[in-house]
Order: C-alpha cells, then sequence, then structure tokens
C-alpha cells in the first residue's frame, strides 16, 4: 500500500488536531502540510492532510450554498 494511502479514517482526535493546525499554519507558511501532518500526531501524511482540507473546503462550500444542511449537534 502506498504511504499516500496508508491510513483513510481521520478520528475525531485527529480532526481536532488538524483544525487547531490549520489555525496556526496558515497559507503562507512554508511547507504547511509537513507542518500540519507533524501536528496532527504523524499518523497522517502531507499529502493526506492537504487532501482532507480540500475535502473540508469543498464540504464548507456545499453547506454554504445549501446543498448540504448545517449538521445539528447534540449538546454534550
Amino acid at each position: 500500500m502506498a504511504s499516500s494511502q496508508r491510513s483513510i479514517a481521520w478520528t475525531p482526535q485527529e480532526n481536532k488536531l488538524f483544525e487547531k493546525a490549520l489555525a496556526r499554519f496558515d497559507s503562507d507558511t512554508p511547507d504547511r502540510w509537513v507542518n500540519v501532518a507533524r501536528a496532527v500526531g504523524g499518523s497522517k501524511t502531507a499529502e493526506e492532510v492537504e487532501r482532507h482540507y480540500h475535502i473540508l473546503i469543498e464540504d464548507l462550500r456545499r453547506i454554504d450554498s445549501g446543498y448540504i444542511p448545517i449538521p445539528k449537534y447534540t449538546k454534550t
């Protein structure tokens, strides 16, 4: 299995680390995706985190366009 395909599923913890890393490493950061991958804990490659980012952006675009309803989260 290629390294870019080694871990597809994202845990809630990885997603939270990913979100925090995106806030820390903006688009002007050199080697942004390498830094984000490290911040996620090293379980994802730079290619995986960049792909995850583009999926997130597309999901947000669809939500903003009204194609996907805003999720209703339960309070914990």
